[in-house]
């Protein structure tokens, strides 16, 4: 899997999570199916959202950390993030290794937000 692919994963997983008690329903006509796929289409817009504004906050954090002298890579924080979302991921139904590969991913394009920060602010 590549890193385009493991964020859009990602993304798509934080709308899942975000989602509270979406309802579903079986697919039995053309007009169910394409229901489904509208919702898809619309969840994967509210995914794209929401990592946009994730990642607004991860830049700011990133001018934070750098004003303070606070390395970008936070590993103790990093893994309670992960712990947190495989947590949230079980409650849906979701593998700790498909929330782990998420997190990871968004992890990583987090760090190279706050790196430019980092070297801009010294």
């Amino acid at each position: 899997m590549n890193i385009n692919q493991s964020i859009f994963l990602a993304a798509f997983c934080l709308i899942s999570l975000s989602t509270v008690n979406a309802q579903t329903r079986p697919i039995n006509t053309k007009a169910d199916f394409d229901a489904a796929r509208t919702k898809i289409d619309s969840l994967d817009k509210q995914m794209i959202k929401t990592i946009g504004e994730r990642q607004r906050i991860v830049r700011e954090i990133g001018v934070y950390k750098a004003k303070n002298h606070i390395a970008p890579l936070q590993p103790a924080r990093f893994k309670q993030v992960v712990d947190k979302a495989k947590e949230n991921g079980k409650a849906e139904g979701l593998s700790p290794e498909l929330i782990e590969t998420l997190m990871n991913a968004i992890h990583t394009e987090s760090l190279k937000l706050e790196e430019p920060a980092a070297v801009h602010n010294e």
